[in-house]
């Protein structure tokens, strides 16, 4: 081989090798930017704000979560309003999530982790999506991390402290992290806002039954007053031990569900139990309730009215000083009622579903009110009168 030759193929050696040292750099750096390293964030940065909806799938099951106006609604509920903390948390714990483990993974040892795509494995897709329709970030769920080092699925024994994922469907970015994600829920009934009407200081409570003999109102004047029989019959007195649980009723309720397209008929709608609540303050409460379900749980609607003073009426005795900060007191006052108002009517067109326990004092009939009957003397159970005395025994009292 002739020097010149000889020269040029070492140029060109030195090229090629030069070429694939850039190449192999090149993708080292790519290799190393799509895996994110222990303690980066997760889904790296981006504007959880950009966030207009998102969604959750598990198996077949899929949950929606989207914004619509200056609200987030639940879509697999007929868009009922969605609770801002509980979805305000998830995004939160998103954007915050961070790598505790890389880990090295082919494609054999996914299934391993659930990191299968929901439709074929066990694997659950979270998408962020942006106003526009457009997927921000995508991150697969698999396994728990059970404490201990012990790993088992999302649904079994056992303390998860953390999860496997994977960004999108990169397997370099599979990672362990140190939440284990449960709210990451498919489950539409755990997204929704669960406040309720809130009934306060009641003071008539009139039930209203399909079957007229269990009909009953009850009264009382003040908030520590004991509930009286409004429509008592003869010598008829509510047992105050059993009446004492109407003071509190619905006072800090919740729901479960919210049915959608309820057939009333199914339901007991269509004929149902009627408690009207009317309150020191107006509001007047209409709470139909419908026959129970397989769990015990109670189809509810609420209606909700009230005759609010519009305008104070000032004390006999009252002072000219002391006017402007009680008609300031009003006003605010009234504003709260107002906005009460309007939020529980807003409940009016739901149909929903009520624990047994929640509704307890609303599902008493009338004769659970009236204390109990002494048995006759001489029952079963009744008190025995003193016994004969027994000739030949020498007992006590004899």
């Amino acid at each position: 081989m002739k020097g010149k030759q000889l020269l040029m193929l070492v140029a060109a050696l030195v090229v090629l090798g030069a070429a694939g040292l850039m190449l192999r750099e090149k993708e080292s750096s790519r290799l190393a930017s799509s895996k994110v390293g222990m303690g980066g964030k997760v889904l790296g940065e981006f504007d959880v704000n950009a966030v207009a909806s998102f969604r959750i799938q598990s198996g077949t099951n899929q949950l929606v979560v989207a914004r619509e106006g200056e609200s987030w609604v639940v879509k697999q509920r007929g868009n009922y309003p969605a609770s801002f903390n509980t979805l305000a948390d998830f995004l939160r714990k998103l954007a915050d999530l961070k790598v505790t483990r890389p880990v090295e993974a082919g494609p054999s040892r996914l299934p391993a982790l659930d990191l299968v795509e929901p439709e074929k494995g066990k694997g659950v897709r979270v998408e962020l999506i942006d106003a526009s329709g457009k997927a921000v970030r995508s991150l697969l769920l698999g396994k728990s991390y059970m404490k201990g080092g012990e790993d088992a699925s999302p649904m079994g024994g056992g303390f998860a402290s953390g999860r496997y994922v994977m960004v999108g469907g990169d397997i370099k970015t599979v990672a362990l992290v140190s939440d284990g994600l449960s709210n990451a829920d498919v489950r539409p009934e755990d997204w929704l806002e669960k406040e309720f009407v809130k009934v306060e200081q009641p003071r008539r409570i009139e039930l209203i039954r399909p079957e007229a003999t269990n009909n009953f109102t009850l009264v009382r004047t003040n908030d520590t007053a004991e509930w009286q029989l409004a429509d008592a019959k003869g010598d008829e007195k509510a047992d105050a031990g059993k009446t004492g649980l109407f003071s509190s009723v619905l006072g800090s309720p919740t729901f479960n569900d919210v049915v959608i397209n309820p057939d009333l008929a199914a339901l007991g709608l269509d004929k149902p139990s009627v408690a009207r609540i009317t309150t020191a303050s107006g509001f007047v409460y209409e709470i139909k309730i419908g026959k129970a379900q397989a769990n015990e749980d109670r189809p509810v609607q609420v209606f909700v009215t009230a005759a609010l003073e519009s305008q104070r009426v000032p004390g006999k005795d009252e002072k000219p000083e002391d006017k402007d900060k009680l008609d300031k007191d009003f006003k605010e006052a009234l504003a709260k009622k107002e906005a009460k108002l309007k939020s529980e009517q807003a409940l009016s067109k739901w149909t929903y579903t009520v624990s047994k326990w929640t509704l307890d004092a609303l599902l008493k009939n009338r004769g659970d009110l009236l204390p109990d009957k002494k048995a006759p003397e001489g029952a079963p159970g009744a008190a025995n009168p003193a016994l004969p005395a027994i000739p030949g025994l020498n007992l006590p009292g004899n």
